[in-house]
Formats: structure tokens, sequence, C-alpha cells
């Protein structure tokens, strides 16, 4: 089953067309990294936050799908916490670790850029099916038919890789070869994964060249893909997101572009 093959129709948004998601977050990504200050993706993650529950992505916000972005994020200001560059006073340190007035809004800021960039993709990201992706970027975006159809293949195997890696466990302890310490399992349980995705995707690239799917006449879709005024609400509210963010942060004098 696919990482996002399991797309229930009642979701939120679950029939807009996935390019429009897709349209949404970009702007927003696009000025949250950019810019290195606070204030920007503090007021783009509430705002962010009022939208996906105005919509309907209360429950989604607090499913378990979710766990690993605030899991990450937090990492991840940790990471800059220690390490980021030192600056004003420093409150403590120990070897190449040290924390100070800069490191500590360093991390902040990090923070709220993993939270603001993930959080609106990975929940608009559960609710686009493969096959809807696939009609959206071929009919919508006009991308080529072998790209578009590769990508929906690639869609479509990504979830079986976790049931693969389960299997893989399995055999291998049934057989014996699973000694060793924990980081040499992996590698070799790894490397076998990677060995049989690629022996899959070539039985799968035949496949699909024996079924007409690598032709270069035009193709036809079963299902039309629709960009309307809903889309386009999407869209422009994924600018006014990233407009309003971006301007309070220019407004208190917050903007920090990263090459400055």
């Amino acid at each position: 089953m696919s990482v996002i093959g399991a797309v229930r129709p009642d979701l939120p948004l679950a029939h807009v067309n996935p390019v429009a998601k897709l349209a949404a977050t970009l702007p927003l990504a696009i000025a949250l990294v950019l810019t290195l200050d606070p204030v920007s993706a503090a007021v783009a993650l509430v705002l962010e936050l009022l939208v996906l529950v105005a919509v309907g992505f209360g429950p989604l916000l607090r499913s378990k799908r979710l766990l690993p972005i605030w899991i990450a994020a937090p990492l991840t200001g940790l990471s800059m916490l220690l390490y980021g560059e030192a600056s004003g006073e420093v409150h403590w340190s120990f070897g190449l670790a040290a924390i100070s007035d800069g490191s500590i809004a360093i991390a902040l800021t990090t923070v709220l850029r993993v939270l603001a960039i993930a959080l609106p993709g990975v929940v608009l990201f559960l609710t686009i099916d493969p096959t809807d992706l696939a009609d959206g970027l071929a009919q919508t975006l006009r991308l080529p038919d072998r790209f578009v159809l590769g990508a929906l293949a690639a869609l479509r195997l990504a979830g079986g890789l976790v049931d693969d890696w389960r299997m893989l466990a399995l055999a291998r302890r049934a057989r014996g070869v699973a000694d060793g310490g924990p980081v040499v399992r992996f590698v070799r349980q790894a490397f076998a994964l990677l060995v049989l995705a690629v022996r899959r995707g070539g039985t799968l690239a035949t496949a699909m060249e024996g079924r007409g799917f690598g032709g270069s006449g035009e193709r036809t879709w079963a299902r039309t893909a629709h960009f309307g005024r809903v889309e386009w609400l999407v869209v422009a509210v994924g600018c006014a997101v990233a407009a309003l963010a971006v301007a309070v942060s220019v407004a208190v004098g917050s903007w920090n572009v990263i090459w400055a």
C-alpha cells in the first residue's frame, strides 16, 4: 500500500487538485527559506494552524502521522542551540558546544521554520491520492507522460518498503544471519532492501514498457483534472499567509535575508 494510498475521501480538500495544494505551500517555503528571523516563521505558523483548524484538519494535527515533525523540529533546534554560531553572552559551554544569546535565537528560529514549512506540506500531502497527483501533473502542468507515470509508480510502491523491511528482518532472523551489532544489522538489511527495490523497479519498468506506457504518442487520461475557483482559492490562501508573514516581519524590523 502506498504511503498516501490510504487517503480518505471525507478528508478536507481531498477532492482539490493536488497541483493547487503544492502551489499553495511553495510561496511560504520560499519566503521562510530566504530569511532567518523568528517573527515571519512564528506568524506563518500561527496563521497555518488557524487555517488548518478552520478547514477541518484539527483532528489530523493531533494524529500520529505528524509525530515525526513534532520530534524532528525540537531536535533540529537542539543542535542549533548547542552548535550554532555563538554570539552575545555565553550562558554555558563545554568543548565544542556552547549556549549563547545568538545560538538561542537561531535555535528558536530553526524550530519555528521547520514547523512552519513542514506542517502544512505534510498535512496537505496526506490528502493527496497518487492517481490524482499524476492527473494534475500531466493535465494541469503539462509535464511529460513518462515522468508522471514513473512518479506515480514510485509513489504506489513506496509504501511497500515498510513491509519489505519487516519481511527482510524476519527472513534474516529465521536464517540465522541477523547477527552483529545494531549498526551492522541495519547496514546489511538496508543494502538488501536496496537490491530488492532495484530489482522490483527493473521489473516494473519492463512491465510498463510492455503495456505501452513508454510510447511517444499522445496519451489519454481516464479522469479529467479540474482547476477551478476552489483551487485558485487554495493557492490564494497560501500566498496570503506567506505575504502576511513577510509583511509583519518587515514592519517590526525583524526581516533578515540569509545573504545579508
